[in-house]
């Protein structure tokens, strides 16, 4: 009797069954990953959830919410909603127009080159440095201010917009431009050619062809964008900090100013409270880009 045919010797032979699923070995090369963004991320927002419903002395409390709607601080929130919905907006129709051009030019020539390397430093260029170079070039001491002062206009050196709204504004284009030429760049290199020759075979003019293909295939893309752009701008801190040292023009710069209250007069519970509602606004814009973009992926594939 043959092996196959011998129950005992056939059952013998068969390996042991594994009762349990290991742990593919994959998922190691994510640890670290996941270990990031539990430091940095999630407990973080744990301790600021936590503080923002707890007073001075550790009691449970819901006045730190009662709170934001003071004036100064409803202010705050309608000029960092201004700031960001500007410039990104300004900065997402800019930098869509240079990505544009850079997508149209010589894959290999020297503008896209230049202009993507410039754009990736750019991106990044912020904080203390971008306020020091605005105040030394257009500040009431800067050296534009000065060269329009010796011929007669004083118009810059006696003017405080780098200060305020319009300034920050500025500001902030400075980075949200090259920013939205970096994550619109690769719809726009997904854009087929044949698409729009396949368009003016049909009898199609550009019109057509921006109004029902390239457009409608761009546009959630163009808007997760525009989305990223502003969750950029109302988060961003350092620069507005260096410009503006006094006031809370912005909810960051009033977080900060209810943490280092020089009068004693400091509120870590507000100054949370107003954090979680800026964690709330900004996870809503990002999932709101996360679902743009996983439209976008379906033709970019």
């Amino acid at each position: 009797m043959t092996a196959a045919g011998n129950p005992a010797i056939s059952t013998a032979a068969r390996p042991p069954m594994r009762t349990g699923r290991r742990l593919p070995l994959a998922w190691l090369g994510v640890v670290p990953f996941f270990a990031y963004c539990g430091l940095f991320l999630l407990l973080p927002t744990l301790i600021i959830t936590g503080g923002s419903f707890a007073t001075k002395d550790g009691a449970f409390t819901l006045s730190n919410f009662t709170d934001i709607n003071q004036p100064y601080l409803v202010k705050a929130f309608l000029y960092s909603t201004i700031i960001a919905a500007v410039s990104a907006v300004v900065g997402a129709l800019a930098g869509a127009l240079l990505a544009y051009a850079v997508v149209t030019s010589n894959p290999r020539g020297i503008l896209r080159r230049s202009v993507t390397s410039a754009s990736g430093v750019l991106a990044q260029f912020g904080g203390v440095t971008l306020a020091f170079a605005f105040l030394a070039t257009v500040g009431q001491v800067g050296f534009i201010s000065e060269i329009l002062l010796q011929r007669g206009i004083d118009s810059l050196s006696r003017s405080t917009w780098l200060y305020e709204l319009p300034g920050l504004i500025l500001v902030y284009m400075y980075f949200q431009v090259p920013l939205m030429v970096i994550v619109f760049l690769p719809a726009l290199d997904g854009v087929r050619p044949q698409w729009r020759e396949a368009t003016e075979s049909l009898g199609g003019s550009t019109w057509h062809y921006w109004r029902y293909v390239a457009g409608p295939l761009l546009a959630p893309s163009f808007l997760g964008c525009t989305l990223l752009l502003f969750a950029n701008a109302f988060s961003a801190y350092a620069t507005a900090a260096a410009l503006v040292s006094q006031g809370s023009i912005i909810v960051p710069l009033a977080i900060s100013n209810l943490l280092t209250s020089e009068t004693g007069r400091a509120q870590p519970g507000l100054a949370q409270a107003l954090a979680l509602s800026m964690i709330i606004i900004v996870t809503v814009v990002t999932v709101l880009y996360s679902l743009l973009q996983r439209r976008t992926s379906r033709w970019l594939r």
